[in-house]
């Protein structure tokens, strides 16, 4: 007769272990900036109507799929198991960025997605997951000394060789995100503040002679984002627009679905739910809804940055910093250009902006941190 009571004890135990587990920081942030997404992403879909009425929908497809591959991450990966595989899915994300320039879809002389049945896959989000992988499996070598300029070289041409390839396609948005991503992962890893100031000192004196090779468009942003009132009904629209969807949101909003900016179309219905959806958001949810956004990305940022410190390895703690630095320079880079903090750059917003590959990616990165949570030791 004590069998089922045993029985009872034991299954309570696993289910509270599982529990003991789980980052719910992370998720409450997670779920929140989904739902977020959706929402807006339907509000602006019906607002634009014909196939972005339905965007909302392919979504929640995406999303749910991303979950699962959350789930799949967190509990049944052990993420030291991919130490093994790191050089290989490099090797296949190199190739893939390289094949990309040759076979992926055109558009607007940008060459960044391959076109499977409808649906679109874009090589450069995999890439930030390859390259960060590849920067933690070779910090975490014995022997690899970060300071020692042959490593850090080595280390740099690893990293240089994708972010270059993601420049020509050209894609600068992405790859901008490359550069706070292994700058967290060097720094955790313990790069001496003389290499950082000269590093920081070659990156000031490099820009000057990166810009004549831009392309034109490129250079264009740059200087519309210094005078946004050079060309108003051009370059410099979506920025103008953007400013006054955000200042016009007040403290609680126009209302779901009434803002003016996105409603009216001035601001480009083709942006208003991919890179300019906070500006959606600020107007229709104001001031309130604009903060709590941020507050959940500073939640994630957090989680990661936790993470990194329970990590039980050099290789879980440099994952989880680059992480918090990916997320970092996607919402601050997004939200950012929305207020004229930053050049538009076309980076999407993490699990808002509407957008399979980089909802997928993004589950990816979440449930690594939570598979580095869950295995965490205790410090004190």
């Amino acid at each position: 007769m004590s069998y089922p009571e045993e029985s009872r004890k034991d299954l309570k135990s696993r289910i509270l272990g599982i529990f003991a587990k789980v980052d719910f920081i992370q998720l409450i942030a997670m779920i929140g900036l989904i739902t977020f997404g959706v929402v807006f992403i339907y509000g602006t879909g019906q607002q634009v109507g014909d196939k972005a009425a339905f965007l909302w929908k392919k979504q929640l497809i995406w999303a749910g799929m991303g979950f699962a591959v959350w789930i799949l991450m967190a509990f049944f990966l052990d993420y030291r198991k991919l130490l093994e595989f790191t050089p290989f899915f490099y090797l296949a994300c190199l190739i893939g960025l390289v094949l990309v320039l040759k076979l992926g879809v055109d558009l607007n002389g940008a060459r960044r997605w391959f076109s499977f049945a409808g649906v679109s896959i874009q090589p450069s989000e995999f890439a930030k997951f390859g390259v960060l992988l590849m920067a933690a499996w070779m910090l975490s070598i014995k022997g690899f000394d970060v300071n020692k300029l042959t490593h850090l070289f080595i280390l740099g041409v690893a990293c240089g060789v994708p972010f270059l390839l993601v420049v020509i396609e050209p894609d600068l948005g992405t790859s901008i995100v490359f550069i706070p991503m292994i700058c967290a992962v060097l720094f955790s890893a313990g790069l001496k503040w003389k290499w950082i100031f000269l590093g920081l000192f070659l990156a000031a004196a490099a820009v000057p002679s990166i810009y004549p090779f831009l392309k034109e468009y490129q250079k264009e942003r740059i200087r519309v984002f210094l005078n946004p009132e050079r060309d108003p009904e051009n370059r410099g629209w979506n920025s103008l627009q953007s400013q006054l969807a955000v200042g016009s949101g007040g403290a609680f909003g126009k209302g779901f679905m009434q803002g003016t900016q996105n409603t009216l179309g001035f601001l480009p219905k083709n942006v208003s739910y991919t890179d300019f959806i906070y500006s959606v958001i600020a107007e229709e949810s104001g001031f309130v809804g604009a903060v709590t956004v941020v507050f959940l990305y500073c939640l994630l940022i957090f989680s990661a940055l936790r993470a990194a410190v329970f990590a039980p390895d050099n290789f879980g703690r440099y994952i989880a910093v680059g992480i918090a630095g990916v997320f970092f320079a996607h919402s601050f880079v997004n939200i950012g250009m929305t207020i004229k903090l930053m050049p538009i750059t076309g980076i999407p917003l993490p699990l808002i902006s509407y957008g399979g590959t980089f909802m997928i990616v993004t589950m990816v990165f979440l449930g690594f941190i939570q598979s580095i949570y869950s295995r965490r030791q205790t410090i004190w």
